[in-house]
């Protein structure tokens, strides 16, 4: 099992090779295009601010690449956000692989949501095993719309998409490499997913 965690300089990836390490398995920090293609599953991470995060997507040729890969993809926090089509930070495009907007919350709220809240209407394989309304760790200024590929969902001042999917592309809003041991069953579900028959 190849695993790799692109490395793009916008991620806390420390914590995610330690969760994978903890698990069994060795995920390699790469940003090199082939290692990215010839992995067995791609892990997408992403810490800090939106256009900034882009922009070296953008400097590494990475933009082009991420959305062309057919083995399955988790893109975690930012690098979820990154996967949608727009995010009001910094009035930024993103990669276009789910079809939904990213918001900020309103300053009715304390902003960023911090801690722990928890996921419901959960809808794939990457839940199995985990009950609804189970808790996960999030760190996030910023939401992703409701669309057709959300598969859970989380409520802070409004209920918003904690995590999508669109054919071998998965994102969570929350980090399950910091959210116990129903994190971990999440990142190991990821790991046992089969690649999907893409045409």
């Amino acid at each position: 099992m190849k695993l790799v965690i692109i490395n793009y300089g916008a991620g806390n990836i420390k914590s995610i090779q330690f969760a994978f390490n903890r698990l069994g398995y060795e995920a390699i920090l790469s940003n090199d295009p082939e290692e990215i293609k010839a992995a067995d599953k791609v892990i997408f991470p992403g810490v800090g601010e939106a256009s900034s995060a882009m922009k070296m997507l953008k400097e590494s040729g990475l933009d082009t690449l991420i959305p062309t890969l057919k083995q399955p993809v988790l893109g975690i926090c930012l690098g979820m956000q990154l996967m949608c089509l727009h995010t009001e930070e910094g009035d930024t495009e993103g990669l276009g692989i789910f079809q939904t907007k990213v918001k900020r919350f309103s300053n009715d709220v304390k902003v960023p949501q911090m801690g722990w809240n928890i996921i419901k209407e959960l809808k794939s394989d990457l839940f199995k095993g985990i009950k609804e309304n189970e808790y996960m760790y999030l760190v996030h200024s910023y939401y992703a719309e409701h669309c057709n590929e959300t598969i859970a969902a989380t409520d802070y001042e409004i209920n918003y998409a904690s995590a999508l999917q669109h054919n071998n592309f998965y994102g969570t809003q929350f980090h399950p490499e910091k959210s116990g041991n129903e994190g971990a069953k999440i990142l190991r579900n990821f790991i046992n997913m089969k690649p999907l028959a893409l045409s």
